[in-house]
């Protein structure tokens, strides 16, 4: 009787726990299927296992249609004539296609393969603008001389072989921000456009030289004739003198700047300038054209500044600032410059120096600011020339060839600097501001 009670009481047991245990996986399912996306069933009451093994089916055929469409999207980018490149939130290199390896040597990398993107891509610059990317979250773009520093390429410099070194090919990057800290980089090969830049530079610069002897025996045929004829063909001789020297500036202009476009930055002889000497120097090198129009220089310092700079090259600079300052100054007027450093309270031995040139004539028009250190631009306010007479200097008929501005701003870029134009807040005037990064200053004597 005892065994009968105690087998009833372990069977119910057992089947109070199988029921339970039952009904806890029926929860359980149910709550998988509740969270299932709409419409994965079709309202009919079924058992909670066959739902399931449908709508796993429905799943497992919807996953298989991604991937097929992730697949078709890759190898259509694979073969695009654009690289692009994806690194996760490590920069991790997850995939790239077929350009992007060719333009950036990418051979020790296979697709399926997750690496950081240093140890196959050495680029500090690419490096530094997905970072930039992350941070920021919105489109970035980068342009560069990649290095490649692997020896044993062939295919790859036949692209960069045309720019007279083997090793660097110009790029052009454009990043956007993807989902949870990964980012996509576009890769444009940039090299075909400067080899062409570089060929139509090169050819100007042939035609300009060629011109500039012609245009030379032009100009002593006129200024000969000047002095011997008589009006009104004296009137035509000085309008052909100013065209010819309108002519000449501008052949020597157009090859000073080819001279600057080759890597003007390993040719500066950087010396000892005193700023102030160098200012005044060029103020009198164009004394003659202030004085015809009574206009002063006044030069002010915060202290005295004594820098390492090409001397030659940055007296050229303050020559066409002085020399866009004279023409659109009006008479009696005053050139101001104000050097001085960035922290001027500091005195450490590398600071920024800003150096303003202040006119008082009618300013840069809107649209001039923008393009004003554009080649062959020449603003909306600049003076019209007229004939010149015998009593006038050659330099002072010297109309504006639009590159001026253009040669200044590429020589202090080699300094490692840059030029900001803008209008004067007081005098209405133009305002120019050179800055020179990381000049080193020396201690004047007194």
């Amino acid at each position: 009787m005892v065994k009968a009670i105690a087998f009833l009481l372990g069977l119910a047991l057992g089947l109070a726990v199988s029921f339970y245990q039952s009904r806890r996986r029926d929860r359980q399912l149910q709550q998988v299927l509740d969270g299932w996306p709409q419409g994965s069933t079709d309202g009919r009451t079924v058992s909670l296992l066959p739902r399931l093994r449908r709508d796993l089916a429905r799943s497992h055929h919807h996953h298989h249609v991604l991937e097929k469409a992730i697949a078709t999207w890759h190898q259509a980018v694979d073969g695009a004539p654009v690289g692009y490149l994806q690194v996760d939130e490590d920069n991790q290199l997850h995939w790239c296609n077929q350009q992007a390896r060719h333009l950036l040597q990418i051979e020790r990398w296979q697709p399926g393969q997750v690496r950081l993107l240093l140890e196959v891509v050495r680029s500090y610059e690419l490096d530094r603008l997905i970072e930039k990317t992350r941070h920021t979250q919105q489109l970035q773009t980068c342009e560069w001389q990649f290095r490649n520093t692997d020896t044993n390429v062939q295919h790859w410099q036949s692209a960069a072989r045309a720019s007279g070194s083997d090793r660097t090919l110009a790029l052009r990057a454009t990043a956007s921000a993807l989902p949870a800290g990964a980012v996509g980089v576009f890769l444009e090969n940039q090299q075909p456009l400067v080899e062409l830049r570089r060929s139509r530079e090169r050819a100007f610069a042939d035609l300009t030289h060629e011109l500039r002897t012609p245009l030379t025996s032009i100009r002593l045929v006129a200024e000969t004739l000047q002095g011997r004829l008589r009006p009104p063909e004296k009137t035509w001789v000085e309008q052909l003198l100013l065209e010819a020297n309108r002519l000449i500036h501008l052949v020597e202009d157009w090859l000073e700047v080819t001279q600057l476009d080759r890597q003007l930055d390993r040719q500066l002889q950087l010396e000892t300038v005193v700023l102030q000497d160098l200012v005044c120097s060029a103020w009198e090198t164009l004394a003659p054209l202030a004085c015809q129009k009574s206009l002063q220089l006044v030069y002010e310092e915060s202290q005295p500044l004594t820098l390492q700079a090409d001397r030659a090259r940055l007296l050229q600079v303050f020559l066409n600032l002085f020399d866009n300052a004279i023409k659109f100054s009006p008479y009696a007027e005053t050139v101001r410059v104000h050097a001085q450093l960035a922290d001027s309270t500091s005195e450490a031995s590398n600071e920024q120096l800003i150096v303003d040139t202040i006119d008082a004539g009618t300013g840069f028009s809107e649209s001039d600011l923008k393009h004003a250190c554009e080649r062959r631009y020449r603003g909306t306010n600049a003076p019209i020339p007229t004939a010149i007479s015998a009593s006038d200097s050659l330099a002072s008929a010297r109309p504006g060839s639009g590159l001026g501005l253009a040669i200044a701003q590429q020589i202090v870029r080699a300094h490692g600097g840059t030029i900001r134009v803008q209008n004067h807040p007081e005098t209405g005037g133009g305002w120019l501001r050179l800055e020179l990064p990381q000049v080193t200053l020396l201690p004047r004597l007194p």
